[in-house]
C-alpha cells in the first residue's frame, strides 16, 4: 500500500502544475516582447577602426562627448586588438631573389556601448561629421 500512495500523489500532482505551467510561459513570452517593444532599443554597439590611432581617438572622443552631451550611459572605449596585414615584396623584379621588403597596414579598433540610447542619442549621432579614414559599425542589440 505504502508504494501505490506515492505514485497516486505524484501522478495527481503533476497533472495541475503542468497545466499552470504551459499557461504563465505563454503570457511571460508576450510580456517579455512587449516590454522590448516598449522600452525600443537595448543596447548600441559601435566599432570603430582606422589606421591612424590620433584620428581614431580624436573620434571616439567626439562620439562620447555626443552620447554624454544628452545623458546616454557609456561603456568604453574598449581597445581592440589591433589588426596587423603585412606583406613581402621583391626589391628587384628579376636577378635578387634574397632582396625583399616588408610592408604593414595596422587596423586600429575601439568599441563602445551605448545603453538604452534615446532617440535624441540616435539623432545625434547620425549627423556627426567624422574625419575620413574612420569606419563605423553600428549594431542595435
Amino acid at each position: 500500500m505504502l508504494p501505490s500512495k506515492p505514485t497516486t500523489k505524484k501522478s495527481s500532482a503533476a497533472k495541475p502544475k503542468a497545466a499552470s505551467k504551459t499557461a504563465p510561459k505563454s503570457k511571460a513570452k508576450v510580456s517579455v516582447s512587449a516590454k522590448k517593444s516598449a522600452e525600443g532599443i537595448g543596447k548600441l554597439r559601435i566599432r570603430v577602426r582606422a589606421y591612424e590611432h590620433k584620428i581614431l581617438d580624436a573620434s571616439v572622443k567626439q562620439i562620447m562627448d555626443t552620447a554624454l552631451r544628452y545623458d546616454a550611459t557609456i561603456l568604453g572605449p574598449i581597445p581592440l586588438p589591433t589588426e596587423i596585414k603585412k606583406y613581402t615584396v621583391n626589391r628587384s623584379a628579376f636577378v635578387y631573389k634574397n632582396a625583399r621588403e616588408q610592408f604593414e597596414m595596422r587596423v586600429h579598433k575601439r568599441l563602445i556601448d551605448i545603453l538604452n540610447p534615446s532617440g535624441k542619442v540616435i539623432e545625434a549621432l547620425t549627423n556627426l561629421n567624422l574625419p575620413s579614414g574612420v569606419n563605423i559599425d553600428v549594431k542595435m542589440l
